[in-house]
């Protein structure tokens, strides 16, 4: 293990000594994997892939609730005093609608969405645990669509790698942690989720500019009015690929007090203004109920991407097209 990760797993395991490690579970008492923790004031963390987190009131001193949401759960809101090891969700009522009652047979085509990658830092995305970016994909065709793969563009090193030597330098270590979403489109914006399996897929120092993510397995079709891809990061992990109770925040003192910032997370995402049509969404997870917006000027202010002409993540699809029978 190399030194950098080894400090900051013990640093992690010291900050988080005293805080109470909770599980979420299901009725059936499985883990409730990455569920998302809100604090109820735009701040908040997500489960690991055991459904377990860690909440400690030493960093969150003037937290008393905790508002927890899965896909596929009704939301739960629970006291942090004497906040239980387990915690139960129920199932929700509303079951994920099955579009296809068998898989598609016979011949098919793969139609590629290129996607779109540069090395610029200062025309990317710094990731933070709050938010979630969705590019809209619509369908252009008749015929039956089921995605291959992603074709996901990542920038690895910040901004000053451009000006080292980079055959003889050492890209520092890091090792993070994204989920993919998949959602129907209502309305023009991300709506219901295609499928309520967990797509996760980590990225480190030493990842590709374009990261390909085999997706067949979990039958994801295009619907007729086009789908939405998201992508949110859910933080380091450690060298088996376990999610890190790192902390999210930094506390910076202001005029108004303590104000909580979001830490961002390598890989960046590149953005660029080559696509013409603005098809990138985000949300503040946390925040605001977590109401999609269309990424432009009119939505989010002070953006230097958006002063700059880039409105979009270049985010690539392998897309399998079926023939007519």
């Amino acid at each position: 293990m190399n030194n950098l990760l080894y400090v900051s797993i013990l640093c992690c395991f010291s900050f988080f000594a005293k805080a109470q490690n909770t599980t979420i579970v299901s009725e059936n008492q499985e883990p409730v994997s990455y569920a998302t923790i809100s604090f109820g004031n735009g701040n908040g963390l997500f489960a690991d892939d055991a459904g377990q987190f860690f909440f400690t009131k030493a960093l969150y001193k003037d937290i008393d609730s905790l508002y927890i949401s899965a896909i596929g759960f009704n939301n739960l809101k629970i006291a942090t005093q004497n906040l239980p090891s387990r915690i139960e969700m129920k199932t929700s009522i509303n079951k994920l609608e099955e579009v296809f009652l068998s898989k598609p047979k016979g011949k098919f085509k793969i139609e590629k969405i290129k996607p779109t990658v540069h090395e610029d830092y200062y025309k990317c995305w710094l990731p933070t645990i709050e938010s979630e970016i969705a590019v809209y994909f619509p369908n252009n065709s008749t015929k039956t669509q089921r995605i291959s793969s992603l074709q996901i563009p990542i920038k690895v090193e910040a901004k000053d790698w451009d000006k080292r030597k980079r055959k003889t330098a050492k890209k520092r270590p890091f090792s993070t942690l994204f989920k993919v979403n998949f959602y129907k489109n209502k309305n023009g914006l991300p709506g219901d989720v295609l499928t309520y399996d967990n797509v996760v897929f980590i990225a480190n120092e030493k990842s590709e500019k374009i990261i390909e993510l085999y997706v067949t397995a979990h039958d994801i079709y295009v619907p007729k009015n086009g789908l939405f891809v998201s992508l949110q990061v859910l933080g380091y992990t450690d060298e088996k690929g376990k999610l890190l109770p790192n902390k999210k925040y930094q506390e910076i003192k202001t005029k108004r007090g303590i104000v909580k910032v979001s830490t961002t997370f390598r890989p960046l995402l590149p953005f660029t203004n080559e696509i013409l049509e603005k098809r990138t969404y985000v949300k503040r997870i946390f925040l605001d109920k977590g109401q999609w917006v269309l990424f432009d000027k009119k939505n989010i202010e002070k953006s230097n991407l958006l002063l700059a002409g880039l409105n979009n993540y270049g985010l690539g699809l392998n897309i399998e097209v079926y023939k007519e029978d």
